[in-house]
């Protein structure tokens, strides 16, 4: 294992602790990854791009139930706060464009570099076959670096803070993340939790530019007032 502190100003910068990769030992060797196909009940479905979904994990929540593929993400001493979910295209309407065409297995030296933002090569090649594929002119390369672009340039509140807030809603934590990042509003995201009401994931909304934006009311996700709790993993 070569070890690989990510982002290492993250760990001075109080706005960063505990939000995004704080340390990773990326894997040297060989990612066993299986191809990532549609289905009957995953079509291949090709649409024009009416915007984008940047979608991001809260690792601890994560973590608490581990996957199959989650030994790295969530052993090996790696510590995560939010990670690359990845970067959608989104529809004009209510339907989005996936598995647009056939793709081979991710490249290892993708893999390697992008690792420590999105921890499971499985997913990486999820991502890129189902949403990187309906994004015209990219290749994996260039899709990983557009998302992961987009994701260190987000900025995030003190989530040990929030964790210990009385009545928290999914509100709160939006204006919160908002508030770290410039041009961004509550509206630009939605807020997403298990069935018992802990953080699970954060969509964030963004045009064909890639710049923030409000959300279409039919992306789900919860509503303001409704209360959330944020798993800490016993940080």
């Amino acid at each position: 294992m070569k070890k690989t502190l990510i982002a290492l100003a993250m760990l001075a910068a109080p706005q960063l602790a505990g939000a995004q990769t704080l340390q990773c030992a990326a894997p040297s060797g060989t990612q066993s990854i299986r191809p990532d196909l549609a289905t009957d009940s995953q079509p291949m479905r090709v649409l024009p791009i009416g915007g984008y979904t940047l979608a991001i994990t809260w690792s601890p929540q994560y973590c608490r139930d581990p996957k199959g593929d989650s030994r790295f993400q969530c052993g090996s001493g790696n510590r995560f706060g939010f990670t690359l979910h990845g970067l959608w295209p989104d529809g004009e309407g209510k339907e989005w464009p996936q598995y647009c065409r056939s793709t081979a297995i991710l490249p290892q030296a993708v893999v390697r570099r992008h690792i420590c933002a999105t921890p499971s090569a499985q997913l990486m090649q999820h991502e890129w076959a189902k949403h990187g594929t309906c994004m015209a002119g990219y290749s994996p390369s260039r899709y990983f670096q557009q998302s992961n672009a987009l994701y260190y340039r987000l900025r995030f509140p003190d989530m040990n803070a929030l964790s210990r807030r009385d009545s928290l809603t999914a509100g709160d934590l939006a204006a919160a993340v908002a508030a770290a990042n410039r041009g961004m509003t509550a509206d630009m995201m939605r807020v997403t939790a298990t069935r018992d009401g802990w953080l699970d994931e954060i969509w964030i909304c963004l045009n064909k530019a890639f710049r923030y934006s409000r959300c279409p009311a039919h992306q789900g996700g919860l509503s303001p007032n409704a209360p959330i709790k944020v798993w800490r993993s016993g940080r």
